[in-house]
């Protein structure tokens, strides 16, 4: 017989809770929910293209030696191979943030409930998050701190680690991580602390970076250096742990010394003109700011460190230092084979907040040394060194189209008699270079094209008038060192530049400097150039520059109403310039320089010319000496010819002309009347044609091309 016995039934609070089954049923249940979701998530989620930040690099900027010179960009990163990572440095970050990085999955549950814990216990050990999601986070997505981006961060961390090898990852992840300092990746933090390239690091110093990526701010050695020290023996701690380390080696090694932080002008004093003209000619080649500050270009300059070295202690030591407020320098040195621009002198600092470099924006009356393009034009025309000229100061000239000029004056209101046109570049004569230019077969059209085809650029205006030869044009000191760069070539004009090449961040070649050098002046001219410039060194007006100790060729220039005072020079295989100029209160407006440096008035051959020497005697120290090509004989050792007689102008009594050769001989109306030399002036006297300027009047004098009975001044020019 069967006996059917009672069920016993659950009861009390059990009778309200799942059964097992029930618990098995919703535990698959949940399974099968998160795998599906999982796989939904794995499915839609793509992994991103890296965001910008991730890639953005500094521009390094180089000196021509491949020294580092200045870096810029909203990102200083410089991405580098993992061949070019020391396997200690590796280790010391694998040690501070994943030492299971090469065995984890890209994602560890453990280590975020270890961080979960180590939070609510107050440990110090690693961080939740493996190399693979920290990767992610800087790499892919943001930093922002949401449910999705967690969710997103986890799918595409185990996506990355099925997509990529772990060198690649721990590749990525050391360009990426912030060090601190402003400082992204490997390379540009061991540059930021220690002054090396990541290749270089030792054990001890590849743990202090190590170390610091947990918090840059708070383990940051200016600031709290013992918060640094204990996570650095932590790191090196887990590298013995691990075996990566010796105990031995561990006991052996010493905190390492840590480069002072950067201030924050860098960038600052006169190198900073330096890469903010590096800039603009990125700008001018076609590069963008976004390429200028994230592309990670690799720029090679012309400059020379020794060079600029030379540059700006030769301005600190010979500018005036009384009297000198306001008083501006600016100085260019050009090789003449390439146009590349070896040293630079803008300004005492470019963090100050004119940011005017005056080497290349400020400009300046160039006063005299225009002369030697007056000198191009005339020997090119017929008119030679040994032709003779009256060299009396005062003179009135009467151009082409009738209108007067003012009375020229000398420098000093000095007269000479009659001299070769030679002297009178030596002397830097007003009067005669006035006349020459004055000819009919040289004008003042072509004074103004000798000097652009020598390499005034065509933003530079030069008025075509007789004072176009005394330099009431305002070029730049680099304008003008290029120009003379052509003589010192020997005729060959090259656009002056201060990149080398470029190279891109994969280590391509961008761009390339190949100097095309035109021929603009014929040798032959330009060898009568150079030694009349010569003269000026060894004879003349620039005998400072003969401490150079080599042959030089140069011209001082100097304008009457004392605004600017220039020294320009060169050898053959260097040329430079320097000019002084005075700005008012306002840093724009110009300032006689009279009493600047206790000199009465500042001339090309002072200040301008003791900076130029003692720079040009560093710069071409170590170059061999190299002699100027020699002129035609008849230069050096020239004979009197028939056809360098003096002229009346055509247009009454004025100055002085050279004929033409004897196969253009004048006309009749044009025969041969010397204008006597005056050498005396009544205490007094006004000045004017046939009469000497006192020297007290020089400044008032200002040479200018007037319309007949006009005596108002039409601007300054160069005097010596």
């Amino acid at each position: 017989m069967k006996i059917d016995y009672p069920r016993r039934g659950r009861t009390g609070v059990r009778h309200f809770l799942p059964s097992w089954r029930q618990w098995l049923l919703l535990f698959g249940l949940g399974a099968f929910a998160g795998v599906a979701t999982f796989a939904v998530l794995y499915s839609v989620i793509d992994v991103p293209k890296p965001n910008d930040q991730a890639l953005a690099q500094s521009t390094i900027v180089y000196w021509a030696d491949g020294s580092e010179l200045d870096r810029f960009g909203t990102a200083n990163r410089t991405i580098i191979s993992i061949d070019q990572i020391p396997l200690t440095l590796r280790q010391a970050v694998m040690s501070a943030e994943d030492r299971n990085f090469y065995h984890e999955g890209g994602f560890s549950v453990t280590g975020i409930a270890r961080a979960a814990w180590n939070d609510l216990a107050g440990g110090s050990l690693q961080g939740g998050s493996t190399i693979t999601q920290q990767l992610v986070k800087n790499y892919y997505l943001t930093q922002s701190r949401t449910i999705s981006r967690k969710v997103n961060e986890f799918i595409v961390s185990i996506k990355i680690n099925h997509a990529l090898s772990k060198d690649e990852i721990l590749t990525d992840y050391l360009n990426t991580i912030y060090f601190g300092r402003g400082a992204y990746g490997v390379q540009a933090a061991a540059r930021a602390y220690f002054g090396v390239n990541a290749s270089q690091l030792d054990p001890a110093q590849a743990a202090v970076l190590g170390a610091i990526i947990r918090s840059p701010g708070g383990y940051a050695p200016e600031y709290h250096m013992d918060k640094l020290l204990a996570r650095w023996n932590f790191v090196l701690d887990g590298e013995v742990t691990e075996g990566w380390l010796t105990p031995a080696a561990r006991a052996a090694t010493t905190f390492p010394a840590v480069k002072p932080r950067q201030s924050a002008t860098a960038g600052g004093g006169p190198n900073g003109y330096l890469t903010a003209y590096v800039q603009s000619e990125l700008a001018a080649i076609g590069y963008s700011a976004d390429d200028i500050n994230t592309r990670g270009l690799r720029v090679y300059t012309t400059f020379n460190k020794a060079d600029q070295v030379a540059a700006v202690k030769a301005v600190d030591a010979e500018r005036p230092k009384t009297k000198a407020t306001g008083v501006r320098v600016g100085l260019a040195s050009v090789d003449p084979a390439t146009g590349g621009i070896v040293a630079m002198y803008g300004g005492p600092n470019y963090a100050h907040p004119q940011f005017i470099n005056d080497a290349t924006q400020s400009i300046a009356q160039a006063g005299s040394t225009f002369k030697a393009f007056t000198l191009v034009a005339a020997l090119e025309n017929g008119i030679t060194l040994d032709s003779t000229w009256n060299g009396r100061s005062g003179q009135v000239f009467t151009d082409v189209n009738g209108a007067k000029t003012q009375p020229i004056p000398n420098e000093d209101g000095r007269s000479y008699g009659t001299i070769s046109l030679l002297k009178a570049t030596e002397n830097s004569v007003n009067a005669v270079f006035v006349n020459v230019e004055n000819q009919p077969d040289v004008g003042a059209a072509k004074v103004v094209d000798a000097a652009r085809r020598a390499g005034i650029p065509s933003n530079v205006v030069i008025d075509p008038l007789l004072s176009a030869t005394l330099g009431v044009a305002s070029p730049t000191a680099l304008d003008m060192a290029s120009a003379y760069a052509t003589f010192a070539s020997g005729g060959l004009q090259t656009t002056p530049t201060a990149i080398a090449k470029i190279i891109g961040p994969n280590g391509g070649l961008l761009y390339q400097l190949t100097p095309k050098g035109v021929r603009t002046i014929q040798p032959d001219i330009v060898s009568q150039v150079d030694y009349a410039l010569q003269k000026v060194v060894t004879d003349g007006t620039g005998t400072t520059a003969l401490r150079v100790g080599r042959p030089v060729a140069g011209k001082t220039g100097t304008t009457d109403s004392n605004l600017s005072a220039w020294f320009v020079g060169y050898t053959p295989q260097l040329a430079t310039s320097v000019v002084l100029f005075r700005t008012g209160p306002d840093g724009k407006s110009r300032e006689s320089m009279n009493g600047v440096g206790g000199l009465a008035r500042v001339n090309g051959a002072s200040f301008p010319a003791s900076i130029w020497t003692s720079y040009m005697t560093a710069a071409v120290k170590k170059m061999p000496v190299v002699a100027f090509p020699k002129p035609p004989a008849s230069v050096t050792s020239p004979s009197p010819s028939p056809s360098t007689t003096l002229t009346p102008s055509p247009s009454t009594t004025t100055s002085p002309s050279q004929t033409a050769t004897p196969s253009n001989s004048p006309s009749p109306s044009q025969t041969p009347t010397p204008t006597p030399t005056s050498t005396a002036t009544l205490p007094g006297a006004p000045p004017g044609p046939g009469a000497p300027v006192a020297p007290g009047d020089v400044a008032a004098l200002s040479p200018g091309i007037l319309a007949p009975g006009d005596r108002r001044p039409l601007g300054a020019a160069g005097t010596r």
